[in-house]
């Protein structure tokens, strides 16, 4: 499951991030406790907590006294509008930064978009 390109804190909260955003996990659903993601991925529960805790600080998750963690009313939408305000910054503004410099028009960008997306349609 772990890389080591990022450090594994990172990879548990974006594991758990990706559940939420998939359905895997819903809104109210427990998570697994840190000393029960250390020793299923045999790691350190200091590590497991960093990732968790991560979570907590953004609101995904919140702790209940003595239950354990639990997925944050409202954080599938905090996390899908995290992830589309990444989309236009990582993605669409380099990409028109790139079609800008060599001269291919936004127009002839935002058509081949919507060529793509009718042939993604035709094939369903």
């Amino acid at each position: 499951m772990f890389d080591d390109r990022t450090p594994i804190y990172q990879q548990i909260a974006a594991r758990l991030k990706q559940d939420i955003l998939d359905g895997t996990l819903a809104e109210g659903d427990q998570v697994m406790s840190t000393n029960q993601y250390a020793t299923y991925y045999r790691i350190n529960p200091a590590t497991a907590a960093k990732g968790v805790h991560q979570l907590v600080e953004e609101g995904v998750l919140h702790k209940r006294r003595g239950l354990g963690m639990y997925v944050t009313e409202g954080a599938r939408e905090k996390l899908l509008a995290q992830r589309r305000d990444r989309f236009f910054t990582e993605m669409v503004e380099p990409m028109a930064a790139e079609a800008s410099l060599i001269g291919v028009p936004l127009a002839d960008v935002v058509r081949h978009l919507e060529e793509l997306e009718n042939q993604k349609r035709r094939m369903r």
